[in-house]
């Protein structure tokens, strides 16, 4: 059995945002042959939608950036949480799905991923027997988890069941940062503690830089690659001391936001056992058009032209809302607010426009979006806008991971706008 057909036996109808209010409930795989088309009208508003065709470009682009450097790909699925799309990037070659919280971890398991990366601690008692019982119902399936501390490695040691020894990341931090260890001697005892625990085994060493983030990209890559050598450092020592009980070393790093770095780091880690690199990049799948879009842009400045894929990642994930009200000559207000659209790092902006009886155009550069209500966007346009009631307004995004957790359903689309599937979301 196709262990997405669960998801496909969805029944959708009026009650799901974007659906057609008029239509008759649907089975999500069904969505495609009913050859809706967005701008002929057939959705409701507001509506998520992907383009697929710029979204598999990016999946092409990311392939070619993984095969010249010569790293694996576990991309963290907590963005979009969609299996669908899991399997996709797994077809593409991805090595594993990377995720945040156990629920998370029971989605994947439940819809047939066998790899997941929990990139997090585990010190839940309940959550330890749900997946060491996860594990044993299913012996292709493989977890492993972070730990940062002795306290948690007691506490998985504690209550961990499975038939098989859970496997462990040392995670390692930075001073006001997120978890992970402080420093090399916190972080070797932490492994340390892994090795004494017979019910675990140290796989590798794990950190999470894309906190670092300010206003000073040249420093900003100074403290991301001194971390990735401290990282690296810690696994040298695990090494000489014997710690490592794995067939091959896990070094794994990497957001949206630096996963070049990782890779150069990383790679050039010179250790004498098999050793895996893997970048945990969520956001390149769909990307955005504001916060990863300027990291990825520095990014992409920063690659050396052998590792430089051609074209570039671009947005794919659109949020269209249908213009309610013009109460004043300058201001337009759609029917997107807080609980459609992501605001957590800048708000939207006007991407397309579409009047009926016409083609999606560019929207000028003078329409803003300046604030969100619970269901409503205020959008300012020049006082001479024909922007009128009734037109549809695509908004590009930034951030995607505070985007699909408001939608229950995504729908994909053409270059032309037709409709060719939906995408179900387990948030």
């Amino acid at each position: 059995m196709d262990p997405l057909q669960p998801l496909l036996d969805t029944l959708l109808d009026a009650r799901t945002k974007g659906f057609p209010q008029d239509a008759q409930p649907l089975r999500l795989g069904d969505i495609a042959e009913q050859h809706w088309n967005l701008f002929q009208g057939d959705l409701g508003s507001p509506v998520a939608l992907l383009r697929r065709d710029v979204m598999d470009a990016n999946a092409r682009w990311m392939k070619d950036f993984l095969a010249r450097c010569g790293a694996s790909l576990c991309p963290h699925g907590k963005t979009t949480l969609a299996p669908q799309l899991f399997h996709r990037q797994l077809e593409s070659g991805a090595w594993g799905i990377t995720l945040a919280t156990p629920q998370q971890a029971q989605v994947a398991f439940a819809y047939g991923v066998k790899r997941v990366l929990l990139a997090n601690e585990l010190t839940e008692p309940a959550a330890l027997r749900g997946l060491s019982a996860a594990l044993n119902q299913e012996p292709s399936r493989e977890l492993l988890v972070f730990a940062d501390s002795a306290e948690a490695v007691v506490q998985m040691e504690k209550h961990w069941c499975g038939s098989r020894s859970l496997m462990v990341l040392v995670e390692t931090g930075i001073p006001g940062g997120r978890c992970g260890a402080r420093g090399m001697e916190a972080a070797l005892s932490v492994a340390r503690a892994v090795k004494m625990a017979p019910r675990l085994r140290l796989a590798g060493v794990a950190c999470y830089e894309g906190i670092v983030i300010s206003q000073e990209p040249v420093a900003d890559r100074t403290k991301v690659t001194e971390w990735l050598e401290d990282l690296v450092a810690l696994a040298r020592r695990c090494e000489v001391e014997g710690i490592f009980e794995a067939e091959e070393i896990i070094l794994t790093a990497g957001g949206s936001a630096y996963f070049d770095l990782v890779a150069k780091v990383l790679m050039a880690s010179g250790l004498q056992s098999p050793t895996r690199v893997v970048l945990r990049s969520g956001c390149y799948l769909t990307h955005d058009a504001g916060h990863y879009q300027r990291l990825v842009a520095l990014l992409e400045g920063r690659l050396d032209a052998s590792w430089r894929p051609q074209g570039h990642l671009a947005p794919a994930l659109e949020v269209w809302a249908r213009v309610l009200s013009r109460p004043e000559p300058g201001l337009a207000f759609l029917d997107a607010g807080k609980r459609d659209l992501p605001h957590d790092l800048g708000l939207p902006r006007p991407g397309r426009w579409f009047s009926p009886g016409s083609i999606p155009l560019s929207c000028p550069e003078t329409w803003r979006l300046t604030s969100l209500y619970d269901q409503h966007a205020r959008l300012e346009v020049p006082a001479e806008s024909q922007l009128q009631v009734g037109d549809l307004v695509g908004l590009a995004v930034s951030h995607p991971c505070t985007t699909f957790d408001k939608w229950p359903v995504v729908f994909e689309m053409d270059e032309a706008g037709q409709i060719l599937g939906a995408i179900k979301t387990c948030f």
